[in-house]
C-alpha cells in the first residue's frame, strides 16, 4: 500500500464513542496500520466504566476491534500488516 508514514481515519459516521477518535488518531500513526474505520454504535448490556477496545477477529487485511464505553458498543475496522499481538500493543499504547 505505498509506505506513506501514516494512516488513514475514515469518518463515515457522525457518532463515535466519547473519546474514541483521539485513539484512533493516536492509532493511525503506527508503521503498518493504514486504514481506520469506526462502525456503527450499538447498545450492550454490561456497562464498561472506561473506554476499552479489544481485538476481535480478523478480517480481509486486518482486524476488527470492539470499542466499549458505558453501554455503548462501536465496530471498529483495521486495515493493517500488524500481526495480532503487535495491533493489541499499539491499542494499549494508544488508550494511554
Amino acid at each position: 500500500m505505498g509506505d506513506s508514514s501514516q494512516g488513514r481515519l475514515v469518518w463515515n459516521h457522525s457518532t463515535h464513542i466519547e473519546g474514541l477518535i483521539p485513539i484512533l488518531e493516536r492509532l493511525i500513526t503506527y508503521q503498518g496500520i493504514y486504514t481506520v474505520t469506526p462502525g456503527v454504535i450499538s447498545r450492550a448490556r454490561g456497562n464498561c466504566q472506561h473506554l476499552k477496545l479489544r481485538v476481535s477477529v480478523p478480517i480481509r487485511g486486518g482486524y476488527k476491534v470492539i470499542a466499549r464505553h458505558g453501554k455503548s458498543v462501536q465496530e471498529v475496522f483495521i486495515i493493517t500488516d500488524l500481526s495480532q499481538q503487535e495491533l493489541k500493543s499499539a491499542l494499549d499504547s494508544s488508550q494511554r
